[in-house]
This record gives C-alpha cells, sequence and structure tokens, in this order.
C-alpha cells in the first residue's frame, strides 16, 4: 500500500491541529508549514477537503486558522486517508476472471478480500489522538535523553 505525500501531510497536519485545539487554540496554515516543513500552498489543498470532509472547521480574520470539528478521538487515520486518497481503498481488478474464474474467486477471497479488510481495520484503529500523544510521548522521551 502507497500513502502519497498528501495524505501523508494530512495526518501529521491534524495531529498540529487536534495539539492546539486541545490548548483551546486555532492554528494557522502559516504556523503548521513553518512547524512541518510543507508547502502552505500544499497544506491549504489539504486544508480544503479536510474542511470538506468535516474534520476540520475555519476561522476568518487576523487571528483566523483551523480547529478540529470534532473530537481528535473521532478521527480515524482511515477518515482521514479516505478524504485524502482518491484510491485509498480501490477494489483490486480482475486478473483471470474469463480464463479461469475459479482462480480469481481464489485471489479474491483469499488474498484481496482480507487485506483490503486488515488495512481498514487498522486504519480506523488508529486516531489523531493516537497519534498526538505517541507524538507528545516521542518529544518528551527526546527532551529527557538531551537533560542525561
Amino acid at each position: 500500500m502507497r500513502i502519497s505525500a498528501k495524505g501523508r501531510y494530512a495526518l501529521a497536519a491534524l495531529i498540529e491541529i487536534a495539539r492546539q485545539t486541545q490548548k483551546g487554540g486555532i492554528v494557522s496554515i502559516l504556523s503548521i508549514s513553518g512547524r512541518l516543513g510543507i508547502s502552505k500552498i500544499f497544506l491549504e489543498q489539504i486544508a480544503v477537503s479536510l474542511k470538506k470532509s468535516g474534520m476540520i472547521q475555519s476561522t476568518k480574520g487576523a487571528k483566523g486558522g483551523y480547529q478540529l470539528a470534532r473530537e481528535a478521538r473521532a478521527i480515524s487515520a482511515l477518515d482521514v486517508l479516505s478524504a485524502i486518497e482518491n484510491t485509498l481503498m480501490e477494489k483490486a481488478d480482475h486478473t483471470v476472471s474469463r480464463q479461469s474464474p475459479s482462480s480469481e474467486a481464489a485471489m479474491k477471497t483469499m488474498v484481496f478480500d482480507p487485506l483490503d479488510q486488515a488495512i481498514e481495520d487498522s486504519l480506523s484503529g488508529v486516531t489523531i489522538q493516537d497519534l498526538l500523544e505517541y507524538a507528545d510521548r516521542q518529544n518528551s522521551e527526546q527532551a529527557f535523553m538531551l537533560n542525561i
């Protein structure tokens, strides 16, 4: 499975937005861009998709920016990637359905369908809250190591 840069950046941006939302704040695209080293224009495109999907909301004005539209625990990696990636859960093409329908059925039943289900289960089992907590633990451990 290959996740595009857009999908990976969407997850990273949502971690930053969740961090600020939990503090009661909002975060600008420019701020996220600076923290993550991602193009502002690219992030704006991602934000449009995330807003359309109902994961983030925007505030306009000089102190405007983005915040989560729902709790970080209620947004799964599957939600994010499904909103960003066009072909995330695209079904496998038929391989030999006309020449060998039994082989086609075997591959679908024993390989492709279980693989699709495993990916869906894995991505739906990870939330933005999980990612934020993991990232914060990593930051704490790095800070501790620097102090030693």
